[in-house]
This record gives structure tokens, C-alpha cells and sequence, in this order.
């Protein structure tokens, strides 16, 4: 049986992207620290499991099949009482991007590549 959030008290992170490669290397870096990760491969898994499995914190690829980074994020401020806390993750170099991400309430917004050690720093500072 799966422990509820309270029981096991680490804290959950839904990671939305579809390049298998940082998937990986985020789930090792984030699992090093304790936290519990989830995984999601494209925009309307990401939404599904947002909803169905109440993550603390959401890891948001801005480019992916089915659905963005951005319509996510949309759907997630409009449907949700309690804000998640959202790090969008992007290769994208344009600030319009960056502004619409924070006009929606971005927590972070880091571009790729990335230091790995920046994006935990960015984990912990949020759920700390």
C-alpha cells in the first residue's frame, strides 16, 4: 500500500519533461536529497498526475508533446485553490517566454542547460 504524504514525509516532485536523459539525471539528483519523484512524459500525463497525486512541487519542461510547459501551467493556476510551486525548465533563450512564465506565476525559471547543483538549490529554497 502507498504511503500517504503525512506518513512518509518526504516531500513530492512531479518532473514533466520528455527528454528521457534529464528525466534521469533529475530523478538522481532529486532522490540523492530524499525527495520523492514523479514522473511525467508529456504535458497531459503531467496534468493528470498533478491532479491526482498532489505533488509539493512541479518540475515543468516548457516544450513537450500533447500539451506545453505553458498550457500546464495555465490549466494548474486556473483549476487549483492552493497555487503548486512551479520551476519551468526551458532551452528557450527568449524573454517574452520568461515574462509570460512569470506573468503566471512561475516560482523559477531556468534555462538549459543547467547547473544541476542551481535547479536543487532552487528545490530546496522552495520547499524548504
Amino acid at each position: 500500500m502507498a504511503e500517504s504524504k503525512a506518513e512518509s514525509g518526504a516531500k513530492r516532485i512531479l518532473i514533466v519533461d520528455d527528454d528521457a536523459e534529464i528525466v534521469e539525471s533529475l530523478r538522481y539528483a532529486l532522490e540523492a536529497k530524499k525527495y520523492t519523484v514523479l514522473i511525467a512524459r508529456d504535458g497531459n500525463q503531467g496534468l493528470a498526475m498533478a491532479e491526482r497525486e498532489d505533488p509539493d512541487l512541479v518540475i515543468l519542461d516548457m516544450m513537450m508533446p500533447k500539451r506545453s510547459g505553458f498550457l500546464v501551467l495555465e490549466k494548474l493556476r486556473r483549476t487549483r485553490a492552493v497555487p503548486l510551486k512551479v520551476i519551468m525548465i526551458t532551452a528557450n533563450e527568449g524573454s517574452r517566454h520568461k515574462a509570460y512564465a512569470e506573468m503566471l506565476g512561475v516560482d523559477d525559471y531556468i534555462r538549459k542547460p543547467f547547473a544541476m547543483e542551481r535547479l536543487v538549490e532552487s528545490v530546496d529554497r522552495l520547499l524548504g
